[in-house]
This record gives structure tokens, C-alpha cells and sequence, in this order.
């Protein structure tokens, strides 16, 4: 285990996040609201700290994926601590565990919220919250390979520790080039948003936040309503481009360079856009009965649909109150998600797809006992590595999901509640049913199911084993022995088949 370059990354990140802390320092200057100082306290500590973890090289580069799965872990974990200090500090989120659930939500682009009155918070508070999102939505280790390449070492185990998807690879030689285009792609779109939604006139501020939070498909909203408040024309621009973040990165980047036989070939984006249709499908009678009108219904039922699929979880209704059917295809779009690649989360559309393959390969087995079948994915086979590995993931999943609803389950609260409280957390989406719907919040929680649900949206958005390795004792292990230089002594070699002595 590489320790040395762990610590060395764990600085840059520090001095990233200090980086990043300067644009709500801006916002309370503009605003000028008091709690700025609280941020550029909390920069100036970040800053120091990460220069003091980066300030001597390591001798050796070289890490493998053990070590891109730690320092991802870590890295939320610390950036997460240092980006709730401003909002405990300030007293405007007073219990540090409450300001830890709402910088994780945000980090995590959960959305999920303690907060009861959001249009109470300051207007850095209010920023900071969304940026938390678009910072969250592409990775920050991404951003750190985009923008402070890594010389030597292996930076595409840092993309697939934290990127999501059963699988990550490189769409050019040289994966700091493949981090670029990425954020390219991200920036692009995010600004398109922004511009889209000044045209319609809404507030420069709110624009901002809006797009931040439907970029990294997070869900902070700067109302207590959501996106209820605002006109149709914004609400059909959210939910075109919540749509667009849930779309694999991959086929962007084939139409940007006009691929497009590459981009419409792409298994997962065709279902992820058929799983949508068939969605809102489903909801539109419902929600054209509530809002009389087949416009209206539409609007409700593409946005919410649009919202959970791809894990935003802004709403502009409060779909608790729709029938058992619809709430029902609310629940099940939590648990897919968005396509692997997007800034979405969930299960994702491809596992699921090769999920099903999976069945079909093995009931054929049962018809055909002697047929070699393939699971394919856009015309090519798919490695067994990597379909074991969806295998792995899902019962992995289901074990951390059944362990997180008997946890939650110690307080009594409803099954519904507890069930998609952890649905809503896991798959990184926010809001959920009963107590945890889009109309109320997750303050009423006791302290130590909020740290759960904390684990959880740390899981969901690592895609689960980067975060549960930290708990595997041996890792720790080898990694103390390797810095104590502890080596222990080889066993005799046996001579004539006797042991030697």
C-alpha cells in the first residue's frame, strides 16, 4: 500500500476544496453577509493543512486500485468534514451532525435535507449547498486529474474508484485528456443550462444554484418549495437537461465529434430514454386527473419522472399524494437510475440490463445445456470480470440496503418511511415517501440513523466497495506494517520432504 501517495493526493484535494471555498467568500462579499468570514476561515486551515500533506513528494507514483479506492473514500470523507465547518460554524446549521448530513447530501448529490426553512439560510449558505453538487457531480478526483495531471502511477484507477458504472475506461490515450473532455462536456452543458434559464427570466442567483443542482443531478433547491414556484418554461428546462446529466458522458462525446452512429448504437442510453417514456406513461392519467389539464400533467409527470430517475429529486409536486401506482413506478425509478458515466445515480440502467441478459443467458443454459451464450453490450461481448462484478455489486447492494432499514427500523418509524428513506440516500435522489417525502425533510431523524444514512449516500454515490473497504481489516493491516517496515521472517524451505531445521 502506498501510503505516501495517498497522503500526497489527500493534500491536493484539500487545496482543491480550499480553491473551491473562495466562491461563497465572493457571494457573502457581494451579499455582504458576516458568515464569509466562517469560509475563509475554514479555506485558510484547508489550504495550509493540504500544502503541510503535499508538501514532500513520494519516492514512488505506482498505485494500483486498492489505493484509488482508498484515497477516493478518504477524500469525500475529509472534504465532506472540512465543507460542513462553515455551516456549523456560522451557528446557520447548528448540530454538527446536521451539518455533516447536508454537506454529504450535497457532496453525494443526494439532496437530501435536515432543513425545514431553506429560504432562511444566507446567500453563501444557499450557494455553497448547490456548488457542493456540481463539485459532486463529476468527482473531484476527476477535476484533480483535469486540471493537476498526476505524473506516473495509475490516475485511471483514481477515475474507476470514483467514477459510477460497472465499468470506466478511456476515451483517448491519456486519461488527464479523458478527465478534460469530460469536464468540457460538464461546463458546456451546465453553462447552455444557465443560459436557458436567464432567458426565462428567472433571478441571475437562482439560475446559478438551479443549474448547479441539476448539473450534478444533486436537488438542493433554494425555495422551500422546490421548483413548484417557478413558470413552466423553467420547469420543461430542468427537466430537458436533468434528462441530458442522466445520459451517458460517452455519447456526448461521440456526437461532439460527430459520431453519431457510435452515440444512437449505445444499449444503455436507448433504454434509459425508453425507461423514461414508459414512465411517464404510466403517471400521466394520474396526474392529468389531479391537474386537469393533459399540458399540466404532462409537465408534473415528465419533471418528477425525469427528477427521480436521474437522482436529482427537485419536485414542483408532492407526488406522496399520487396513487399507489404511481408512487410505486416512483419507487422502482429510484432504484435505477440513471445510465453509468452520467453524473446520475442508482443502480444504473446498464446493470440492470446486463442483469437481465444474465437470466436469459442462464435459462437458455436450461434449454440448451451445450450452447455457449455471451452476454453482449452494444455488439460486444462483455469481459466476466465484469459481469461477476455486477453480480458482486448487487448482492453487496441488497446486503447494505437490508442492514441500513433494520437500523433505521431500532426508531420505530413507518416500513415506508424507513424503506425509502435508505432508497433515497443509497441511490443518492433525496426525497422519498411518508416522512421523507418531497414535501418534509430528514430532521426528525435520531443522530445516530442520520450517520447511517450518511454511510449510505457516501456508498451510493462510491458505487459501495471504496467505502467498505476502509472497514477490511487487512488493508489496514498491510498498510501499518508497510509504513512500520515490519517484514516477517520467509518459512523454511522443506528438504527431501522433511521440514528443515
Amino acid at each position: 500500500m502506498n501510503s505516501a501517495m495517498i497522503r500526497f493526493i489527500l493534500g491536493r484535494v484539500l487545496r482543491i476544496e480550499a480553491l473551491l471555498l473562495a466562491l461563497p467568500c465572493v457571494v457573502a462579499l457581494i451579499y455582504r453577509e458576516d458568515q464569509g468570514i466562517y469560509y475563509m476561515g475554514v479555506l485558510t486551515v484547508c489550504f495550509c493543512l493540504g500544502c503541510l500533506l503535499s508538501l514532500r513528494k513520494p519516492k514512488t507514483n505506482v498505485f494500483y486500485l486498492k489505493e484509488g479506492c482508498v484515497v477516493t473514500a478518504l477524500s469525500w470523507i475529509l472534504m465532506s468534514v472540512f465543507g460542513c465547518l462553515p455551516f456549523y460554524l456560522s451557528g446557520e446549521i447548528p448540530g454538527f451532525a446536521d451539518a455533516l448530513f447536508e454537506t454529504i447530501s450535497g457532496f453525494t448529490t443526494t439532496g437530501a435535507s435536515i432543513l425545514g426553512n431553506v429560504e432562511a439560510l444566507s446567500h453563501c449558505a444557499l450557494f455553497w449547498r448547490s456548488f457542493t453538487h456540481w463539485i459532486g457531480g463529476m468527482g473531484v478526483l476527476v477535476f484533480l486529474l483535469a486540471v493537476v495531471p498526476l505524473n506516473g502511477g495509475s490516475p485511471i484507477n483514481l477515475m474507476r474508484a470514483e467514477s459510477p458504472g460497472p465499468s470506466v475506461g478511456k476515451l483517448v490515450p491519456k486519461v488527464h485528456q479523458t478527465a478534460r473532455i469530460l469536464y468540457v462536456i460538464y461546463v458546456a452543458l451546465t453553462v447552455l443550462e444557465l443560459v436557458l434559464l436567464l432567458a426565462g427570466r428567472m433571478p441571475v442567483f437562482d439560475a446559478i444554484c438551479s443549474s448547479f443542482g441539476t448539473a450534478g443531478t444533486g436537488g438542493f433547491g433554494i425555495l422551500n418549495d422546490s421548483f413548484a414556484s417557478y413558470n413552466s418554461y423553467l420547469q420543461w428546462v430542468v427537466t430537458i437537461f436533468m434528462i441530458l446529466f442522466g445520459v451517458n458522458f460517452n455519447a456526448f462525446y461521440f456526437l461532439l465529434f460527430a459520431e453519431f452512429k457510435k452515440a444512437v448504437s449505445m444499449e444503455e442510453v436507448r433504454y434509459y430514454f425508453l425507461t423514461i417514456l414508459v414512465g411517464v406513461a404510466i403517471i400521466l392519467p394520474d396526474t392529468r386527473a389531479i391537474y386537469h389539464s393533459l399540458p399540466e400533467g404532462l409537465k408534473h409527470a415528465a419533471f418528477q419522472v425525469a427528477s427521480i430517475i436521474t437522482t436529482t429529486g427537485f419536485s414542483t409536486a408532492d407526488f406522496d399524494q399520487w396513487s399507489m401506482t404511481s408512487k410505486t413506478v416512483i419507487v422502482l425509478l429510484m432504484f435505477i437510475g440513471a445510465c453509468a458515466g452520467s453524473t446520475g445515480g442508482g443502480i444504473k440502467v446498464s446493470r440492470f440490463i446486463m442483469l437481465i441478459k444474465s437470466v436469459k443467458r442462464e435459462l437458455m443454459s436450461y434449454i440448451h445445456p451445450k450452447s455457449i451464450m455471451k452476454i453482449k453490450m452494444d455488439g460486444k461481448p462483455v469481459e466476466h470480470g465484469v459481469a461477476r462484478s455486477v453480480n458482486v455489486y448487487f448482492i453487496t447492494f441488497v446486503l447494505v440496503f437490508v442492514a441500513s432499514v433494520f437500523l433505521l427500523s431500532l426508531e420505530g418509524r413507518d416500513m415506508t418511511t424507513s424503506f425509502t428513506a435508505v432508497a433515497a440516500t443509497i441511490n443518492n435522489i433525496g426525497p422519498g415517501l411518508e416522512l421523507v417525502g418531497p414535501a418534509r425533510n430528514f430532521g426528525f431523524f435520531s443522530t445516530p440513523s442520520k450517520y447511517v444514512l450518511m454511510f449510505d449516500m457516501l456508498a451510493g454515490r462510491l458505487e459501495l466497495f471504496p467505502l467498505l473497504i476502509l472497514f477490511y481489516p487487512t488493508m489496514w493491516k498491510e498498510m501499518f506494517e508497510r509504513r512500520m517496515h515490519i517484514h516477517r521472517e520467509p518459512k523454511p524451505k522443506e528438504k527431501n520432504g522433511a521440514r528443515a531445521k
